[in-house]
């Protein structure tokens, strides 16, 4: 497939998805946007290499994605860990910082956005392997056999990380009902 597309085309066909997927991991459009750029600057440099007898196309971008998504939250934890004095400061007037980020994910109503930033902390506090198998199945709603696919491991293993992912956010989630 991937032979007889060209980059435009195969832009055009799965830029939404990767946009989509990247946003539910770091959950702001500008950081989204950022990784999807590398996503597709990946896909280019690589189409070459790409084997379509290992995965099908939407496969191995999906694959991209989520790597240059996980990546993307480590070096951004990372530059949290050695910048967290400068951080206390706004970027562009110096001045000290007052309240805490807010969450900028599009299509949520503001009523709702206390909720689900609980929950996206949760998720986001999960395992690599954990949340990438819930936001795959259960955000992006892919079946477990392509999320296994994706992953490069079983379906069972897939199974075995959605149930320690979900009693995991239970678990968290009924913690914070007391707060």
């Amino acid at each position: 497939m991937g032979a007889t597309q060209s980059f435009e085309e195969i832009y055009e066909e799965y830029k939404h998805l990767v946009f989509n997927l990247s946003l539910h991991y770091v959950q702001q459009k500008e950081e989204a946007e950022d990784i999807t750029q590398e996503v597709f600057v990946k896909v280019y440099r690589n189409l070459s290499n790409y084997d379509p007898t290992a995965a099908s196309l939407k496969t191995w971008i999906y694959r991209i994605t989520v790597n240059q998504s996980l990546d993307y939250i480590k070096s951004k934890k990372s530059k949290k860990r050695f910048g967290f004095i400068t951080s206390l400061f706004n970027s562009t007037t110096n001045e000290p910082v007052t309240e805490a980020a807010q969450l900028n994910h599009p299509g949520i109503a503001a009523e709702d956005k206390e909720e689900l930033n609980v929950l996206l902390q949760i998720i986001n506090s999960l395992p690599e392997n954990q949340r990438t198998a819930i936001i795959l199945t259960k955000i992006e709603d892919r079946p477990q056999k392509e999320v296994a696919e994706i992953m490069n491991t079983s379906v069972k293993a897939v199974e075995s990380l959605l149930q320690r992912a979900k009693q995991t956010i239970a678990k968290k989630l009924k913690e914070n009902e007391g707060l």
